[in-house]
């Protein structure tokens, strides 16, 4: 799913006419995955069961620090 959203998000950057709010909303989508994927790793790495983990909200994820 990831690698679909991604390939959509730079077919919305390289057209002219794109809808800006759509493109955002592709971001925040993308933002969610990437931590969902993160997490996952995260538990799978410490022997915790990966498939606890839930999706978080938009405002956490955007909220973030780069």
């Amino acid at each position: 799913r990831i690698t679909h959203l991604v390939a959509e998000e730079q077919k919305l950057q390289q057209s002219a006419d794109h809808d800006p709010a759509e493109l955002r909303q592709l971001e925040v989508t993308l933002d969610q995955l990437w931590d969902l994927l993160r997490q996952r790793r995260s538990k799978e790495e410490f022997g915790k069961d990966p498939s606890i983990t839930k999706e978080r909200d938009p405002s956490t994820v955007e909220g973030y620090l780069q």
